[in-house]
C-alpha cells in the first residue's frame, strides 16, 4: 500500500498538486481580517460604544472548550480632550476572585494604542464596520508564578448596545483557551 509520503516521494503528486495543496492549507489557516468586516452595520466606533457604564458577563474556557469559569464585569470609560479614553474593568469570577485592568486607549495611526498594567506587549486597536480586533500579551497567574498569553480579540457589535468579544488564547502560537463575553451599555436607549 502506498502512502501519501511514499506517493510524494515517487511521484505520484505532481508539483501542481503538490503546489495546490499547499496554498489551499495556509489558506484555511487564514484568520479573517478586520477590512471583511468593513461594509457591515451597525458600525461599531470604540469611543462612541465605550462610554459611560457597561457591564459584561462571560466564560473562560480551556484548551479543549471546557467552561472553567464564569464572571461579571463592570466598566466605567471615558475619553479626554486629546482623545484618549480609559476603560476602568473590574472582574468578578465565580470563584470568587476579583480582578482589576485599567486600559489606556490612545490614538495612533488610525486606531488605538492599547495599553494597560498587566498587559506586556501592547495591543493596536483597529475596527471597520461593526467589528474591533485588537491582538495583545496578557501576563496570567499560573501557579506560583505568572504566564504570559497572547490575546486575539474579536468584537463585534450585534446592536448599538450590544457587543460579543470573542478572545482567543495562545502561548508559542499553541491554542491554550477562550474567553467569550458580552459588553452591554448600561442605561442605553436608542432615543438617546
Amino acid at each position: 500500500m502506498q502512502t501519501p509520503v511514499s506517493a510524494i516521494r515517487r511521484g505520484g503528486l505532481s508539483h501542481r498538486m503538490w503546489v495546490f495543496l499547499t496554498v489551499l492549507l495556509l489558506t484555511g489557516c487564514a484568520g479573517p481580517s478586520i477590512d471583511d468586516y468593513r461594509d457591515r452595520s451597525p458600525a461599531l466606533v470604540p469611543d462612541q460604544f465605550f462610554r459611560g457604564s457597561l457591564v459584561a458577563r462571560g466564560v473562560v474556557k480551556d484548551m479543549s472548550g471546557e467552561v472553567i469559569r464564569t464572571f461579571d464585569a463592570y466598566i466605567e470609560a471615558s475619553w479626554n480632550e486629546d482623545g484618549i479614553g480609559t476603560l476602568d474593568e473590574v472582574f468578578r469570577f465565580d470563584d470568587g476572585e476579583i480582578d482589576t485592568r485599567v486600559w489606556t486607549l490612545t490614538p495612533e495611526d488610525g486606531g488605538y494604542r492599547a495599553e494597560a498594567g498587566d498587559v506586556v506587549e501592547p495591543g493596536f486597536m483597529s475596527w471597520q464596520g461593526n467589528a474591533i480586533n485588537m491582538n495583545y500579551v496578557l501576563r496570567v497567574p499560573y501557579g506560583d508564578g505568572t504566564i504570559d498569553v497572547r490575546m486575539d480579540d474579536w468584537m463585534y457589535l450585534v446592536t448599538p448596545d450590544t457587543l460579543i468579544n470573542e478572545t482567543a488564547m495562545s502561548k508559542w502560537g499553541i491554542p491554550v483557551g477562550e474567553v467569550v463575553l458580552v459588553i452591554r451599555r448600561t442605561g442605553y436607549s436608542d432615543n438617546k
